[in-house]
C-alpha cells in the first residue's frame, strides 16, 4: 500500500474530529502574571490535602461504631487490604509533611486544610494554593478559586497511584525546594487553564450545590442530597430572578444527565409482570445559538482543553478495530486488503491526538454520548467545537455536574447557558525543565 494512501484514509479519519488550533499568544501579550516579571515568591500559602481512602474508610466506620479490628475485618471481607490502604495514607502524609516543611523553610506562611474545610476565606487569604493529592484534589482546589492571579500548583502526593496529569512533574514530589527555586528564579511560564462558566435560570433549577468530593456520593446516589434543600416558592422565585451565575467553573467539563443510567419501571399486563429500561436523558439543545433540537442520550458532556485528555476523550477514542472495519468497506477493501495491521495503529494514534488541544485555547468541546436518532429526536452533530452551549433540562431526576466533584440540580425546566470568559482562567504553572 502505498504512503500516499495511508495519509489519505489518516487525513479522512482525522476528519471526523475538530482539529486542535495551537495557541500561539507570546507571553507579554497575555495579562500581567502574578509576582514580579522575574520570579514569584508568595508569602502564604493555603495547602489542601486529600482524604485518603485509609481516611474515609476509618470516619464512615467510626460512625458505625466498628473498632479498628472491625474495620481490618470488614475491608478484607470487601477483598480491600488494611495494610496497604494504610501503607498508601502514610505515604501521603509524609509528602504533605514535606510540602508544608519546605514551604516554611522559606519563611512562607502555611495553611494546611483538609478538603472538606476548604473554602473561600481561605482562598481570600493566600496568595497561592497548593493541592497536595492527585488530579481530584487539583480539581477541587481550583473550583473555590475565581481570581484569574492567584495561582493554583498541584503536586501529586502518591504518584505510583495517582496520574496527576494537572500536578507538577512526580520529580518535585521528593524534590519540592527544587520546584520552589525555579519559581523564585522566574525558570517556569504562567499556563493559563480556561474555564467553563455556568448561567442556570429557569423552573427547575436548585442553586444548592451538592459537594460530591465530601459525600463521598456516587453519581446515583447524589440526587437524593438535593431532596428537601429548596421548596417550590424558593425555585419559583430564583426562576423569575433571572439566570444565576454559579460559583463554580469548570476546569476540566461540565456533564448532564439523569442520575441513574438505568431505571426499571415494572408494569401489570394480564397478572404478568414486564419491564421496560430507560437509558436515556431528554433534553433540548442549542449550539452556538444555534436552532434548539430536541436529544435523547445518554448525556452531555462539554469539556475544555484541559478536560480534552479526559472523560471527554475516552468518549471520543477510537480503537485499531474500528479503523480497520470501517477501511474495510467498499472500494477502500481493495487497497487495504494487502496492508498490515501495523498501518491501523498509527492512523487510529493520529485520530485520537486530534481529540486533544491546549488548555489555553478558548474555546469548548460537546460530546453527546450514545444519541438516540429515530423520527422524533435526532443529533445533527454527535460533537463539535463551540464556543457556547445551551440545554433546557426536560429530565425527571437529572444532574449538572462540574468537574466530577459539585452537582445541581437540572429537572424539567432548568436552562443553562455553558460558555467561557478570559476573565476565568485558572493560572498554574509550567516550569522549565
Amino acid at each position: 500500500m502505498s504512503l500516499l494512501c495511508a495519509r489519505c484514509c489518516a487525513a479522512a479519519m482525522r476528519s471526523l474530529a475538530p482539529r486542535a488550533v495551537s495557541a500561539r499568544r507570546s507571553l507579554s501579550a497575555r495579562p500581567s502574571a502574578p509576582g514580579s516579571t522575574t520570579g514569584f515568591r508568595p508569602q502564604r500559602v493555603a495547602v489542601v490535602t486529600k482524604t485518603t481512602r485509609y481516611e474515609f474508610e476509618q470516619q464512615r466506620n467510626r460512625y458505625a461504631g466498628l473498632s479498628e479490628g472491625e474495620l481490618r475485618e470488614l475491608l478484607a471481607l470487601k477483598g480491600s487490604s488494611y495494610n496497604g490502604l494504610l501503607h498508601r495514607h502514610n505515604i501521603h502524609s509524609e509528602n504533605v509533611e514535606n510540602i508544608v516543611h519546605s514551604l516554611r523553610n522559606e519563611g512562607i506562611d502555611v495553611r494546611l486544610v483538609k478538603r472538606r474545610d476548604y473554602d473561600e476565606e481561605t482562598v481570600r487569604w493566600a496568595d497561592a494554593i497548593i493541592s497536595a493529592g492527585g488530579d481530584g484534589t487539583m480539581l477541587l482546589a481550583a473550583s473555590k478559586v475565581l481570581d484569574r492571579f492567584k495561582p493554583v500548583i498541584g503536586v501529586n502526593t502518591d504518584p505510583e497511584r495517582s496520574e496527576g496529569h494537572l500536578c507538577l512533574p512526580v520529580q518535585y514530589t521528593q524534590a519540592l525546594p527544587e520546584a520552589l527555586r525555579k519559581l523564585y528564579r522566574g525558570e517556569f511560564r504562567w499556563l493559563w487553564r480556561q474555564r467553563i462558566r455556568l448561567f442556570l435560570e429557569g423552573t427547575g433549577i436548585n442553586l444548592t450545590p451538592v459537594d460530591l468530593h465530601d459525600q463521598q456520593l456516587s453519581l446515583e446516589q447524589h440526587s437524593k442530597a438535593h431532596v428537601g434543600t429548596e421548596n417550590l416558592q424558593e425555585q419559583m422565585s430564583a426562576a423569575a430572578s433571572g439566570p444565576h451565575l454559579l460559583p463554580v467553573r469548570a476546569l476540566n467539563e461540565v456533564f448532564i444527565g439523569e442520575s441513574l443510567s438505568s431505571r426499571v419501571n415494572y408494569k401489570s399486563c394480564k397478572s404478568r409482570f414486564t419491564f421496560s429500561l430507560h437509558r436515556a436523558s431528554y433534553y433540548e439543545i442549542s449550539v452556538d445559538d444555534g436552532p434548539w433540537e430536541k436529544q435523547k442520550s445518554s448525556g452531555l458532556n462539554v469539556c475544555t482543553g484541559t478536560g480534552s485528555k479526559a472523560w471527554s476523550y475516552n468518549i471520543n477514542k477510537i480503537a485499531p478495530q474500528s479503523v480497520e472495519e470501517v477501511l474495510s468497506i467498499g472500494e477502500c477493501n481493495i487497497c487495504m486488503c494487502n496492508a498490515s495491521t501495523c498501518f491501523f495503529v498509527p492512523v487510529t494514534k493520529e485520530y485520537n491526538d486530534s481529540l486533544v488541544y491546549s488548555p489555553e485555547e478558548p474555546r469548548m468541546l460537546f460530546s453527546v454520548r450514545e444519541p438516540i436518532a429515530n423520527r422524533v429526536f435526532s443529533s445533527s452533530r454527535q460533537r463539535g467545537v463551540t464556543s457556547k452551549v445551551c440545554v433546557r433540562s426536560r429530565c425527571w431526576d437529572a444532574c449538572m455536574v462540574v468537574d466530577g466533584g459539585t452537582s445541581f440540580e437540572f429537572n424539567d425546566g432548568a436552562i443553562v447557558s455553558i460558555s467561557m470568559d478570559p476573565e476565568d482562567a485558572l493560572c498554574t504553572v509550567q516550569l522549565n525543565d
